[in-house]
């Protein structure tokens, strides 16, 4: 299993398939593209390849093109033109998102990049305030490098702690859910705290 992994993270398709997923995953939150980098990181501590310093930027990257398009999806139709946008977490997030997203955009975009359902809603009422792409762009770059390091921190952590490229996937993933779940918790209650 070690030599399949070993294999898989010298192949320059994961880099490939890890700009696509993240790309994807602004639209489909069910897609695993955390995941993946903290995968990456893992692989990389645990067995050299890939290199952190191409796994980052090209998740960074991909957070930025993904969320990109999704203000531009936001600018071209808004917030409401779609059933899909008026019904639950989704709507909730959007209604959130809009009455914010003038005053706190900084804050918007850099912790919606942790929030899946929130990243769509404020990157949707982003592009429907017609926030402009000068004010946005760079905060989702800070914003995508910022999360696609921690990601594959966390990985390069258990990977080098653990040194077995399987074992260190398997422990590091559901830690950064654990992590990320919690700092989700977290941001929802100190939003509930200000509103």
């Amino acid at each position: 299993m070690d030599a399949w992994l070993e294999a898989v993270a010298a192949s320059p398709w994961l880099l490939l398939a890890l700009f696509a997923l993240v790309v994807g995953d602004a639209f489909l939150v069910v897609l695993p593209s955390e995941t993946l980098v903290v995968a990456a990181g893992a692989l990389a501590a645990s067995s050299g390849s890939p290199s952190p310093w191409l796994v980052i930027p090209i998740a960074a990257v991909g957070a930025v093109v993904g969320d990109a398009a999704c203000v531009g999806i936001g600018r071209a139709v808004g917030t409401d033109r779609w059933a899909w946008q008026r019904r639950g977490r989704i709507a909730s997030g959007i209604a959130r998102a809009r009455a914010l997203v003038d005053r706190r955009t900084a804050t918007l975009v850099l912790t919606a990049r942790y929030i899946p359902f929130a990243r769509i809603a404020v990157n949707l009422s982003v592009g429907a305030a017609r926030i402009p792409w000068r004010r946005f762009l760079p905060l989702s770059a800070l914003a995508g490098t910022a999360w696609a390091s921690y990601n594959v921190a966390i990985g390069a952590l258990f990977g080098a702690v653990l040194a077995t490229p399987w074992i260190a996937i398997v422990v590091s993933v559901p830690i950064a859910v654990l992590v990320g779940a919690s700092v989700d918790l977290a941001l929802r209650r100190v939003a509930r705290v200000r509103d």
